[in-house]
């Protein structure tokens, strides 16, 4: 039988898988889905169409599964929020569900989320990524795969942050990061995590052909157009392919520049 303080609240509507352990004064409200070895600390609440994956923790204090601050939002709406296995949400995390009907806010595998992080409605977040202490993701973020994102750095809706993206403390992003990138300030990329890159892996051929794109679209003086008509005429190694790829599709918002 899961293992629950006699204070704690728990729906009937809850699915508990058998070895789940909840903490004291913790309210488990609505159809959530624990799924085995996950771990809830006291005062979490969880609630509405909301699932945890294999081996997460939850930390003291968290809210996953709210309604979107969103005044547009109507709490009869049915969304929810996905979170993978083997996560850590440490105290005081906020996750909001999903905006439309059927819509979820997504978290991957192996991601840290240190104290008072925030991911708003919509927000999709990959695998292995770390983001510090009150980083704040507005609505439909996208970020890849081990990013990361440095405390209180706080993010535009609707904007993306690429695989292996190292962002600076307190940055305020409001355009694309570029995988393999790092950023700091207002909207400015300071260069390549090449750090990142050697520790992901990536052979030294792929490494340098990631700093020859990433000379050719943002230190050649060639107009981001030109850049990367010129970058698609030639052959690139599968990691230079896919930074060029995310800076030809940016958001809406645009991709950060140097």
């Amino acid at each position: 039988m899961p293992t629950i303080h006699p204070t704690a609240q728990i729906s009937p509507d809850a699915e508990l898988a058998g070895d789940v352990s909840v903490g004291p004064f913790t309210v488990i409200e609505g159809p959530v889905k624990l799924a085995a070895g996950v771990k809830i600390g006291g005062h979490a609440w969880i609630s509405g169409r909301t699932s945890i994956g294999e081996g997460t923790s939850v930390g003291w204090g968290a809210v996953v599964g709210a309604d979107p601050q969103d005044l547009s939002f109507d709490p009869e709406t049915d969304s929810g929020v996905e979170i993978g296995p083997r996560n850590t949400l440490r105290e005081y995390v906020t996750i909001h569900r999903g905006s439309k009907s059927g819509a979820r806010t997504v978290i991957g595998e192996g991601n840290l989320l240190m104290t008072g992080a925030h991911l708003a409605h919509d927000v999709r977040l990959g695998d292995g990524n770390i983001l510090a202490n009150s980083v704040l993701l507005a609505g439909h973020v996208h970020v890849g795969n081990r990013a990361f994102l440095g405390g209180g750095a706080g993010f535009h809706q609707f904007i993306r942050v690429g695989d292996l993206a190292m962002v600076q403390g307190l940055t305020a992003v409001s355009q694309d990061v570029p995988p393999f990138c790092t950023a700091y300030g207002i909207n400015q990329l300071a260069g390549l995590n090449t750090v990142g890159l050697r520790r992901a892996g990536f052979s030294a051929d792929e490494r340098a052909a990631v700093k020859r794109a990433y000379k050719l679209l943002f230190q050649s003086g060639l107009s981001r157009e030109i850049a990367l008509k010129e970058a698609f005429a030639l052959e690139w190694p599968e990691p230079a392919a896919r930074f060029l790829a995310a800076i030809a599709t940016p958001s809406k918002k645009g991709v950060m520049s140097p």
